[in-house]
């Protein structure tokens, strides 16, 4: 469930949004998950032991990446006045799984490194220099783009 608060200052309007995902395995490697009114399965490709009956958790970090883009590109565009039709996003991630499987652990167990390519189509007319400033405050104010390059506290432990 999504939950908006606010707590009213008489300097400034804190808003907090809290996001809550729950889920419950089926197996070692698919898990069925809930997400507000959504369901939703994330599992492992067949090579790496799933079923291959939903993208993977690395997958879905991609996923969740390009669709925060996608409404932040569109705020942003919105607040400069650019006329965003749409947009198109790939993005490709490198990582080494041998710290995931326990073989090494020279390396992250995350992506070594994510490559994300923005081609906007705007209704009016975009220089390239306004393109790049567009893309570079998408790029700063999208909180999933915030949550891979910073150092987000994580807390985990049992229920």
């Amino acid at each position: 469930m999504n939950t908006l608060e606010t707590n009213n200052n008489a300097d400034a309007c804190i808003m907090q949004v809290k996001v809550h995902v729950s889920g419950e395995s089926e197996s070692a490697t698919k898990m069925n998950l809930r997400a507000g009114k959504f369901k939703m399965i994330i599992d492992e490709p067949a090579n790496m032991g799933g079923t291959d009956e939903g993208p993977s958790p690395v997958q879905m970090l991609l996923t969740a990446l390009a669709g925060c883009l996608n409404v932040t590109g569109h705020q942003v565009a919105k607040e400069r006045g650019l006329d965003l039709e749409k947009m198109k996003v790939t993005i490709d991630g490198d990582m080494n799984p041998c710290t995931f499987n326990g073989c090494s652990y020279d390396e992250r167990a995350g992506f070594q490194s994510i490559i994300v390519k923005i081609k906007p189509t705007f209704k009016n007319a975009v220089d390239d220099a306004i393109i790049k400033e567009w893309i570079k405050e998408t790029e700063a104010r999208c909180p999933v783009t915030d949550n891979i390059k910073e150092g987000t506290k994580i807390v985990v432990d049992n229920i």
